[in-house]
């Protein structure tokens, strides 16, 4: 299988050793991705509603550079550290995918990098 590390220059940087997105066949896995303002590397301001937006931002970023949209997007996990943030979480990601979403999964977590409330993690296809 052929394997291809993406890095996209508009999209924030990894804050790790690992890769921002690898392309594997048709199949773009992508890291998942905190609310870090890409020009920056700040995290934004905007409790939840302003966090799940600029995850998603950062997202549609990244997919952009690979000449995919979200509706490529397959498979989300998304990461939160308070599931009662949940519904205000959800209704900003429907607004990104307001037509046949994709499939979906979201846990609780302890904790995220830099504090983040939410973390996104999508896989896409072409």
């Amino acid at each position: 299988m052929h394997r291809r590390i993406v890095v996209a220059d508009a999209a924030p940087k990894a804050v790790g050793p690992y890769s921002q997105a690898v392309w594997a066949g048709d199949f773009l896995f992508c890291a998942g991705q905190i609310p870090l303002d890409p020009t920056t590397d700040n995290m934004v301001a905007g409790g939840i509603a302003g966090q799940t937006t600029r995850v998603l931002e950062n997202i549609r970023t990244l997919l952009r550079s690979q000449n995919l949209d979200l509706a490529n997007v397959v498979k989300t996990t998304v990461y939160l550290t308070d599931l009662n943030h949940f519904t205000e979480m959800n209704g900003v990601y429907a607004r990104f995918f307001p037509q046949a979403p994709p499939a979906r999964s979201a846990v609780q977590v302890t904790r995220l990098p830099k504090d983040a409330l939410v973390e996104i993690e999508v896989i896409a296809c072409r």
